[in-house]
């Protein structure tokens, strides 16, 4: 079992930077790939970013590319994702998520749909004003 807490949303102007973070407990989180979505308002939970269990592998939405980036630190159990040059476009509420462990054969696997995750945090709103 794996919660996950998201903190670090709030309003920012467009052009500004925000540091989401995502706090995992579980003994399994240093093993498994976290992820990030997002949902706008009558939107559908888009996939943001997804990190593999070392790092060592990354992938981002074309729509988040150069300017969102996705990192994690296994001694704090923690996964971050540092969002500069903000567009109105980027509103939404945030979400990390993690799948189960041993889900997947490849432990470098990067999920990217929603039916990929079996946990989900409660969210985070990120308004950016234009």
């Amino acid at each position: 079992q794996v919660q996950l807490v998201e903190s670090g949303g709030g309003l920012v102007q467009a052009g500004g930077s925000l540091r989401l973070s995502c706090a995992a407990s579980g003994r399994t989180f240093s093993s498994i790939a976290m992820g990030w979505f997002r949902a706008a308002p009558g939107k559908e939970r888009e996939f943001v970013a997804a990190i593999n269990w070392n790092s060592d592998s990354t992938f981002h939405a074309d729509s988040v590319k150069g300017r969102f980036t996705i990192s994690r630190d296994n001694a704090k159990n923690a996964v971050y994702l540092q969002m500069n040059s903000l567009k109105p476009e980027d509103t939404a509420v945030y979400y990390c998520a993690a799948p189960r462990a041993g889900r997947f054969y490849s432990p470098n696997y990067l999920p990217s749909r929603p039916t990929e995750y079996d946990y989900w945090g409660q969210g985070t709103q990120v308004t950016v004003s234009s």
